[in-house]
């Protein structure tokens, strides 16, 4: 008797699970899919990507040094490429899993000068007798960012959206020279600010298939800590040349208003941006 109902017992089991392997066939079949793609797993370990690049940049605004008036700064690319002194730029990202840190690094070095008219000379003869001002004006600038992210869930596996917040250092060091037209006498000063502000942003890649991407990064600060605001907008399209070559073709823009003392910054650098990366 036990045996009979042993037998009968793992008879049934077994047509259960044959007859449920049916059923559930047919009901995964018949079942709607997921609304949401389960994400791609990212890769665990360190990956690096050095980028040296060129940006095109414009500058637009003003800057004054303690008791001389602020100077209107009004530069297109090729006039900051004219006054152009030197320039030094490059950035490394790494990445391990759902984390990325970015380091950014921008030096340049331009220089300006400009005749200022005396208020109320508008007559040709009156204007060669009274020249004006020689104004001259040099500024060293150095950026120097870095920023943390983490990657937000999303529902594409092809796009990576980190939240990102971190610090963006400038140092400037400006220098005006004034040299009036009847006096040959010559005005200087000179100032050297440098700030930390905090910020906050997003970053994001977007790989369009094997070879072409879209990266864009958009952030702000400031908030009265070092400069009363500063934000920055950034987007490029790039090809991968190889697993560890690529370039890319975008524009940057970097707003910065500081105030401090006899000392003031309000400007904006734009252009277009343009690099060379190695991924290793």
């Amino acid at each position: 008797m036990r045996y009979t109902v042993r037998h009968a017992l793992i008879g049934g089991f077994a047509a259960s699970i044959m007859g449920s392997g049916v059923s559930t066939a047919v009901r995964a079949a018949d079942a709607p899919k997921p609304l949401l793609p389960i994400l791609a797993s990212h890769p665990t370990g360190w990956q690096f990507q050095a980028t040296a690049y060129g940006w095109a940049t414009a500058l637009h605004g003003e800057s004054g040094v303690r008791n001389l008036p602020p100077v209107s700064i009004d530069m297109t690319f090729g006039d900051v490429l004219e006054k152009l002194n030197g320039a030094v730029m490059g950035s490394l990202l790494a990445k391990n899993g759902n984390w990325m840190i970015l380091t950014d690094l921008v030096w340049a070095q331009i220089s300006a000068d400009a005749r200022v008219k005396l208020p109320g000379v508008r007559r040709p003869a009156l204007a060669a007798i009274l020249p004006g001002t020689q104004v001259e004006f040099e500024m060293r600038q150095l950026i120097a960012s870095a920023i943390a992210g983490y990657r937000l869930p999303l529902t594409s596996s092809d796009v990576d959206l980190y939240a990102t917040a971190g610090i963006r250092y400038q140092r400037i060091t400006g220098k005006i020279e004034a040299t009036p037209g009847l006096i040959p006498i010559t005005i200087s000063n000179s100032s050297v600010e440098h700030w930390a502000d905090p910020i906050i942003g997003l970053a994001a890649t977007w790989r369009i298939n094997d070879r072409w991407f879209v990266n864009a990064i958009a952030d702000v600060g400031g908030f009265g800590v070092g400069s009363r605001f500063t934000t920055q907008g950034f987007a490029s399209v790039g090809y991968r040349w190889t697993d560890a070559i690529s370039t890319a073709l975008g524009y940057r823009a970097i707003y910065t208003d500081y105030r401090k003392g006899g000392f003031s910054y309000r400007a904006t650098q734009h252009g277009l941006f343009s690099s060379i990366a190695y991924h290793f």
